[in-house]
């Protein structure tokens, strides 16, 4: 059997595909299609292992699948293990709040399950605040490559026995995959959840199947060295052309992993991109797989394996240790990627190299070399300690994790806090809207209601314990008039009550992981049942950045009468903190109704006001978030 052709091209898409998901992951408000990397190393294992299964079956009539097996296991597990035991001797030292479910997501990984396993237990793949976010939901992807590997050559020898004609073949791996693409669609259509989407072996499998398509109909090996300058011109056309349509779905705002667009078509889109530049780079006539072979790529490309395992473990782990990440985000950003880069580098050379032909004799050779005392070699003397004692400390975080309880945040007192506030919010709302479809709206005259608030300040007082947070009886006698509609996140939720307490007039809608883009759908709600009011709070921006054009939707929906406050955040954690806040700031001077309440620059003092987290105010802090609002909201609010 002839060898393959090394491509050295497909270095450059792997190095491509990996920058993008680090980018994803890194910043994935910017980058936001950077998750599409994904897709590339899956039509690249696709094309790659059926175009070898098949060259070996019509040049011997036989595949070795022992010896697949073998080399797929010597070629992915070693590294695979060394980045679960290290993890895991790093939770159980530094950041024990990861150990509960360790060992079960060791075992589904070692299993090539785990993505099932994050359906059914796992975390978001797209909450950017959790408190307990998993250094390896990337992981998800190396279980389907895992399952892909283990099945694919024996159905491609069924389909070898059974249909035998490659034309036939084709076709039925062809609409195998676009049947994959069509489950995603109608899955999302119907409300399917939509991590079970995104991490389902059926749902992804149409990347790995159109790869496999193409190499039953562009076999590297029939691909002719010499073409006609037409050709490669054609050539050399169609692959901009796909590069140019996979670069511009990875910046495109609609391929927004958390929106329709991608599951409707958009990923199938992009591997079709994808599955086009893999044939072109594939064929000699082109010129495609000299543009991506360069000294960066070729590195790049050989570790690509290592940086995708380590780089999602080094950003957990970093940023659970950076308490104001926002302060020096591109510093910090620097920092993770060097890590990233230097643990692949060792993986690469300690691990996936040397191991990767790895024999019992030679493992056998190894440890008499390092327990014989005669021998001084203490390099390998050195690491066989270090892997003992990484192996040991992993080994005893999994065994001792099904005894952890998880630290639950739905059993926090802030959880409890914000189920509770959640539902005083909905029955009060109901009560509310009710009583304000029936009332008459008359127009108040601010400067007599301010008079009357200063002669009932004095014979009747309200909520007089706030007056020690900074606010006056007046104006606490003037917020029972406000008329308020406030929507907000989980920030805003833990001080509903509070809220609610100065404001008796308002609406609150505030939950759990909310960002700007659900903005537009809530205050559409409350604008048909006509209970909108003049004066609108929004705390949005917790959860994840925003632009100026989400921002003008809103303002635009709300239209100039409206009074709009914004809620500023108070979030040093995370990166987006400083850009928001200066959109923010920004806005403020654009649009004549909008009032941004500086709850980060009133509350950056005062670390006590605020949980573990450094962004949830305590019982305490809550009521100078919400006396602090309510100040600002009088001072400029239409009665």
């Amino acid at each position: 059997m002839t060898k393959n052709r090394f491509i050295t091209g497909y270095s450059g898409l792997r190095a491509l595909a990996v920058i993008g998901v680090i980018l994803y992951h890194l910043d994935p408000n910017t980058f936001v299609g950077g998750y599409l990397g994904v897709p590339i190393f899956f039509t690249l294992t696709g094309y790659l292992v059926t175009d070898h299964i098949l060259k070996s079956y019509r040049e011997t009539g036989f595949y070795d699948i022992k010896t697949f097996y073998l080399g797929r296991l010597k070629k992915l597990y070693p590294a695979l293990i060394a980045l679960l035991w290290t993890a895991a001797a790093y939770i159980i030292l530094f950041q024990r709040n990861l150990l509960a479910k360790l060992g079960q997501v060791v075992v589904t990984n070692l299993f090539n399950v785990y993505n099932f396993w994050q359906i059914l237990n796992g975390q978001s793949y797209f909450e950017r605040f959790a408190t307990n976010e998993s250094p390896f939901t990337h992981l998800w992807t190396m279980s389907i490559n895992g399952q892909f590997y283990f099945l694919w050559p024996i159905i491609i020898f069924l389909l070898i026995k059974l249909v035998k004609k490659r034309k036939p073949i084709f076709w039925i791996i062809l609409v195998g995959s676009l049947a994959s693409a069509l489950e995603m669609a109608i899955m999302y259509h119907t409300g399917t959840d939509i991590n079970r989407i995104y991490y389902g072996t059926d749902t992804r499998f149409f990347a790995l199947g159109l790869g496999a398509a193409l190499a039953v109909v562009w076999p590297i090996a029939d691909l002719k060295d010499t073409v006609k300058p037409s050709d490669s011109l054609l050539l050399d056309g169609v692959g901009l052309v796909a590069l140019l349509g996979m670069l511009g779905l990875f910046f495109s705002s609609g391929m927004n992993a958390e929106t329709a667009f991608p599951y409707y078509g958009g990923m199938l889109l992009f591997t079709i991109f994808t599955v086009v530049l893999v044939g072109i780079v594939a064929h000699p006539g082109s010129h495609w797989n000299k543009w991506l072979t360069n000294p960066l790529f070729n590195w790049l490309g050989s570790r690509s394996y290592g940086i995708y395992l380590y780089q999602f473990p080094v950003m957990i782990f970093f940023e659970d240790k950076v308490l104001n990440m926002a302060d020096h985000v591109l510093l910090y950003r620097m920092i993770e990627v060097v890590l990233i880069l230097v643990l692949s580098e060792l993986s690469y050379r300690l691990v996936e190299r040397p191991l990767g032909k790895i024999t019992w004799s030679k493992v056998k050779q190894c440890l008499v070399k390092a327990f014989d005392l005669h021998n001084k070699n203490y390099v390998i003397k050195g690491q066989i300690l270090i892997a003992g004692i990484i192996f040991l400390i992993g080994s005893i975080a999994i065994g001792v994790s099904p005894a952890v309880k998880a630290d639950d945040f739905n059993k926090s007192q802030l959880a409890r806090r914000i189920k509770t506030n959640r539902q005083k919010q909905n029955k009060d709302n109901q009560a509310l809207i009710a009583n304000l479809k029936k009332a008459k709206k008359h127009p108040s005259q601010r400067t007599k209601l301010i008079n009357k608030a200063k002669k009932t300040a004095k014979k009747r007082p309200v909520n007089r314990s706030f007056r020690k947070y900074g606010i006056s009886q007046v104006d606490l006698q003037l917020l029972q008039k406000v008329q308020l509609t406030a929507i907000g996140d989980s920030v805003m939720a833990g001080s509903s009550a509070d809220l609610k307490q100065l404001m008796p007039k308002a609406i609150i809608d505030a939950a759990v992981s909310r960002q700007v883009n659900i903005a537009g759908s809530l205050l559409n709600q409350y604008q048909k049942q006509g209970v909108l009011a003049n004066n609108i709070l929004i705390g949005l921006g917790t959860n994840g950045p925003f632009s100026m054009t989400d921002l003008a939707q809103i303002m635009k929906q709300l239209g100039p009468k409206k009074q709009v406050f914004w809620i500023n955040v108070h979030v040093p954690t995370r990166s987006w903190q400083t850009p928001v806040n200066a959109l923010l700031t920004k806005a403020a001077k654009r649009y004549h109704n909008l009032t941004v309440i500086d709850w980060y620059g009133y509350a950056k003092p005062h670390e006590k006001w605020f949980y573990q987290d450094r962004t949830h105010p305590t019982t305490i802090g809550s009521k100078y978030y919400s006396a602090y609002i309510a100040k600002t909201v009088v001072k400029h609010a239409k009665f």
